[in-house]
């Protein structure tokens, strides 16, 4: 049988990223942002529109923790606006308790799960833009946020058009795929638009594949093009693999085997191969979903279970890590796996809750060549937001918004 040095890792981002959500506590697992029920839409609210958002993660304990939430109004570049005052952009009061908990039941491992919605009917915003929300312990609050939600707020107002293609600037229908915007400012007076127009353009919510500052080509009385702009061009990456845990009992979908060692459960996933060609595998780009087959609350009655990745390799000149929108779409330490010189392959063991998860492994540039491969068919998710300063004006306007998925 196959030994295993465990080393249980808290999924925590401690370095900056864009529009990434972020734990910092070690005690604080499976944080899950919400759009109207579905942990597959981005946190995107639309202004004036009955769009809510569920907040929720697992304290490891059941202890009670009093927990404060702050909303933050920030610039396009997710710096605190300093600028405005809280009744200018917040309805409602700030620094309010989350009192939505229960503890878990009949588990292995105890946890306590923490619920937010947001807005709220003592608290809601009135400006489009980019904002956080601060969770604190009460009396820590010096201690700073023990997590910090980012989410957005579109106002109409000019249109959006975004296309991918994998016929690009640097190639064709081969390794990448390239990004044009078209923008109309519909009845926005718009007088200098490099120093006024923000675009920022994602691929898959990861923070290392973040495009801003990039300059439209065309400029014309009533919009903006990008157009052969080789900056918005992405590396098209692979599908993500995926496994999931429904039943503690038995093997799950890509899951070689499960056991019990005293005092967690273990799932092995089977080992994955740096692939040679594509292979289409519907994914959702990264997603996560605890849920259980057997079990009515998934909330509070989903095991904590240690899961073993293996990705058999040569060993690379970076480092590797294994990635989701689960481990916050970046590269976590904690995700960092380790070079197995006997099996030929690199490991990681993470401590994560039931569910349905999709996985990648990236290498420390933030790239898959070397590990997952990139390939033009790929389907990927590309998030452009449009941000707007006006003269005199004291807040970047989210103006503009747009999610497309290719599908070539």
């Amino acid at each position: 049988m196959k030994r295993f040095v465990i080393i249980i890792y808290t999924i925590m981002l401690t370095t900056f990223s864009y529009g990434q959500h972020m734990v910092y506590n070690d005690d604080i697992r499976t944080l899950q942002v919400c759009l109207n029920g579905s942990s597959l839409l981005p946190p995107v609210l639309t202004l004036g529109k009955s769009s809510q958002l569920n907040i929720s993660w697992d304290e490891m304990s059941h202890d009670y923790h009093r927990y404060i939430y702050r909303i933050q109004h920030c610039t396009w570049d997710w710096q605190e606006n300093q600028e405005l005052f809280e009744s200018d952009f917040l309805q409602g009061t700030n620094d309010l308790p989350i009192e939505d908990y229960e503890t878990s039941f009949n588990t292995t491992q105890i946890y306590t799960h923490y619920s937010l919605d947001f807005p709220n009917q003592d608290a809601s915003v009135l400006l489009s833009g980019n904002y956080k929300l601060l969770v604190f312990e009460d009396g820590l609050m010096d201690n700073g946020p023990v997590i910090e939600v980012r989410f957005h707020v579109v106002e109409s107002g000019m249109h959006l058009s975004t296309q991918v293609s994998a016929n690009t600037d640097i190639d064709f229908n081969d390794k990448h795929q390239q990004v044009t915007l078209s923008l109309n400012y519909g009845a926005t007076n718009v007088t200098n638009p490099n120093n006024q127009i923000q675009a920022v353009v994602i691929q898959n919510n990861r923070a290392s594949r973040t495009i801003s500052g990039v300059r439209p080509n065309i400029i014309k009385s009533d919009g903006l093009e990008w157009q052969h702009r080789e900056e918005l061009i992405f590396p098209a990456g692979n599908e993500y693999h995926k496994f999931e845990i429904l039943n503690v009992n038995h093997s799950g979908m890509n899951v070689d085997h499960m056991r019990w060692y005293e005092p967690y459960y273990h799932a092995t996933l089977w080992a994955n191969q740096v692939p040679s060609s594509y292979i289409s595998n519907e994914d959702h780009n990264g997603a996560f979903i605890p849920r259980t087959e057997d079990q009515d609350n998934n909330n509070t009655q989903a095991e904590y279970v240690i899961v073993h990745f293996a990705l058999s390799s040569p060993p690379l000149d970076q480092d590797v890590y294994v990635n989701g929108k689960w481990s916050n779409g970046e590269l976590d330490n904690n995700c960092l796996m380790q070079y197995n010189e006997e099996y030929k392959c690199y490991e990681a063991s993470l401590l994560l809750k039931q569910g349905y998860y999709e996985y990648s492994y990236i290498t420390s540039d933030g790239n898959t060549l070397n590990t997952m491969g990139d390939f033009w068919q790929t389907e990927n998710e590309y998030q452009t937001f449009i941000y707007y300063r006006e003269t005199g004006g004291r807040y970047d306007r989210l103006v503009a918004y747009s999610c497309v998925n290719t599908n070539f």
